[in-house]
């Protein structure tokens, strides 16, 4: 905020201060702090998937701690709207809540994926919204039903190159989107033609582990945190997270990476939240202050652990550099996989 300099004079000293201290107060107003009435009624954060993985999991986490810490005293619901892997909710959402302050989003890779790739291409990204914060990082993990006879990535990849059109791969998001990509990146960068790889999407990551544990899928491909309780269940076998390293505790912290099994390839799934593209400087001033506060919270540094996620907060200014230099990257592997628009 900008020093007011007011140059005192000798006549009515208390009365240049009394216009100071207005003014400073107007400003505050204007920046979300001070008695902006913001938010000024109930406030929804919408999962664009249905119950269950990464999406959902994120919401209902931040719903949680901003509750808990008590950052409103405005009722907070999640509100799950499937569809696209994230589209079907950009386009309502770009198109009719443009100034609507109280609904807020989560998403993480696929909001620029969908936006770049050919088929299924949304026209609506990032830039159609107010990016708020980066919140938590988790990465790509490669997946099969516990009575699968495969043990390790690399028997898994052999007898998919020799005959791929066996291999039914499930994600939780569309064709061309975020776990597609998960799940054929060892399959690409092994020698396999992706294109000869069958994915199928379901609308979210719970549905998706749900066709593996049905039968009717042999591979899932998804986010490595959404796995733990699925392992720890004894349902399914992790055969490898797409981290630079093994992931520190929990259930997945045995689970070799891509690298470690000659395979250089990862993958970085982060997670963020997001406003409308008019989103008022109250409301955005608002989220900054109190989310900043939420990942500095023990209740925060609790439900990181509990769900096996690494906290890497970037705030709005950064969080949008950081989403063009990801825009970039993303289509530069699209291009490779002759995905891209």
């Amino acid at each position: 905020m900008k020093k007011w300099l007011i140059k005192s004079w000798k006549a009515a000293p208390i009365a240049v201060l009394a216009i100071s201290l207005a003014a400073c107060g107007s400003a505050a107003n204007k920046s979300g702090s001070g008695s902006s009435d913001y938010p000024s009624k109930s406030l929804t954060i919408v999962a664009p998937s249905g119950a269950g993985g990464g999406w959902d999991m994120t919401a209902r986490t931040i719903t949680k701690v901003l509750t808990e810490t008590k950052a409103t005293d405005k009722a907070i619901t999640v509100e799950n709207k499937p569809g696209g892997g994230g589209a079907v909710f950009m386009a309502e959402y770009a198109t009719k809540d443009v100034k609507d302050n109280h609904k807020l989003f989560v998403s993480s890779p696929p909001i620029l994926i969908n936006h770049l790739k050919k088929e299924g291409n949304s026209p609506y990204g990032y830039n159609d919204t107010t990016p708020l914060a980066q919140l938590t990082k988790d990465y790509g993990a490669i997946a099969v039903a516990a009575d699968s006879k495969y043990n390790d990535l690399k028997s898994l990849l052999d007898d998919m190159k020799a005959e791929p059109s066996k291999f039914t791969v499930a994600g939780g998001s569309a064709p061309g989107s975020m776990d597609h990509l998960v799940s054929i990146l060892p399959a690409f960068k092994y020698g396999i033609d992706p294109k000869s790889v069958k994915y199928v999407s379901y609308d979210g990551g719970g549905e998706a582990i749900t066709a593996l544990l049905g039968g009717n899928a042999d591979v899932l491909g998804t986010d490595a945190s959404s796995l733990d309780q699925y392992v720890k269940a004894g349902k399914i076998k992790v055969l490898a997270v797409e981290s630079p390293e093994r992931l520190t505790g929990g259930s997945l912290a045995d689970v070799p990476t891509l690298k470690e099994q000659g395979i250089d390839a990862e993958f970085l799934i982060w997670r963020g939240i997001f406003g409308p593209k008019e989103m008022s400087a109250d409301a955005k001033s608002f989220w900054d202050a109190k989310l900043k506060a939420m990942v500095e919270s023990e209740q925060w540094k609790s439900e990181m652990t509990a769900n096996n996620w690494q906290s890497d907060y970037k705030n709005a200014d950064d969080f949008k550099a950081f989403l063009g230099q990801q825009e970039a990257q993303l289509n530069e592997m699209l291009t490779a996989l002759g995905m891209q628009k």
